[in-house]
């Protein structure tokens, strides 16, 4: 029975991580980490390096998908990649020396309040937003996002997802498709990043099975949310994933309450 209920955990963790990362750019950290700690009592650190290795392959998946058809801006998210990349490193160090229900609790709850943002508020922007920006702009910016995005990748495994996009629609003024695919983008490199170094200070992976299924499933759930959204239109997208995290959030507010 104990086996049964891990499973289901693994897949409904997976899948909806899988979701949000292919619907919004959201890092399986987002999903994975709240619910393993939550309903497993996994270890916090370890959460996220299996959420973080999770993100790789299911990010890769959506960006392709996304440049596919014509929603990633790959030029103007280099100079954000190599920044988020190397801070991802520093954030993964220090996340270490803190406390499992400190890391725990932060992811539980920004889901919930990110997904009561789509829905309250959700991203409209054009793609003619971000284009009035002049290139020293858009450098400083990116350097300032890709700074605060990569301590937060690697501090409490977000893959800076959710940062991310909030980032690029808010600040940089990124339409939300184009939003979403360069966030994935980004997101292979420093969600593989994070893992290796989370990873290498636990000394290796606690729990290969939980690694292995939450890998499988995020892929399959990204994968098949990324071909919806880049057919959805913008308002749709804003409130399906504005919906899925909340639910999961309030979800696992509840859980934690309970205990």
């Amino acid at each position: 029975m104990q086996i049964i209920i891990r499973l289901l955990v693994y897949i409904i963790a997976g899948m909806g991580a899988g979701i949000g990362t292919g619907l919004a750019g959201l890092s399986a950290a987002a999903v994975i980490s709240p619910m393993l700690v939550t309903f497993l009592d996994f270890n916090a650190y370890d959460a996220i390096g299996i959420a973080l290795a999770s993100d790789v392959l299911a990010s890769a998946v959506s960006a392709y998908t996304y440049k596919k058809n014509d929603n990633l801006n790959i030029r103007d998210s280099l100079v954000m990649l190599f920044t988020v990349v190397t801070v991802t490193v520093i954030g993964s160090f220090l996340a270490s020396f803190m406390p499992d229900s400190t890391m725990g609790s932060f992811a539980v709850y920004t889901t919930t309040l990110l997904g009561i943002k789509f829905i309250v508020k959700p991203v409209m922007n054009t793609k003619q937003t971000n284009e009035n920006k002049t290139k020293k702009q858009k450098i400083i910016q990116s350097i300032a996002a890709g700074t605060v995005i990569g301590f937060i990748c690697g501090f409490v495994g977000a893959g800076g997802g959710m940062m991310m996009l909030l980032i690029l629609t808010s600040v940089l003024g990124y339409e939300l498709k184009t939003a979403v695919g360069t966030s994935v983008f980004i997101m292979t490199f420093t969600a593989l990043t994070g893992a290796v170094s989370h990873f290498a200070i636990a000394d290796g992976i606690s729990d290969i099975p939980a690694l292995v299924c939450c890998i499988v499933f995020t892929l399959a759930g990204a994968r098949i949310a990324a071909l919806f959204a880049n057919k959805a239109d913008t308002k749709t997208l804003n409130r399906v994933t504005g919906i899925v995290l909340t639910v999961l959030g309030v979800s696992m507010i509840a859980v934690k309450a309970i205990k």
